[in-house]
């Protein structure tokens, strides 16, 4: 199935959850926040979230630092 990922089309397989999307890109070990179609998706939810052809997911890591 077709998914945009930050802008960019991407063929994964069917069936796909968030979890597994994330395995795929390898960033397992990273903060991050998903959105899908515009809406926030807690990472609670990202064992159980499939995707669906035409999603648009955008993926935003966590930076840390710049505190005074």
């Amino acid at each position: 199935m077709e998914l945009v990922i930050n802008g960019k089309p991407e063929q994964l397989p069917d069936g796909l959850s968030a979890s597994a999307l994330i395995a795929h890109l390898g960033l397992q070990s990273t903060r991050l926040a998903m959105e899908v179609n515009r809406e926030i998706v807690p990472r609670s939810r990202f064992d159980s979230h499939y995707f669906q052809p035409g999603d648009r997911i955008e993926i935003v890591r966590a930076i840390g630092g710049g505190g005074q």
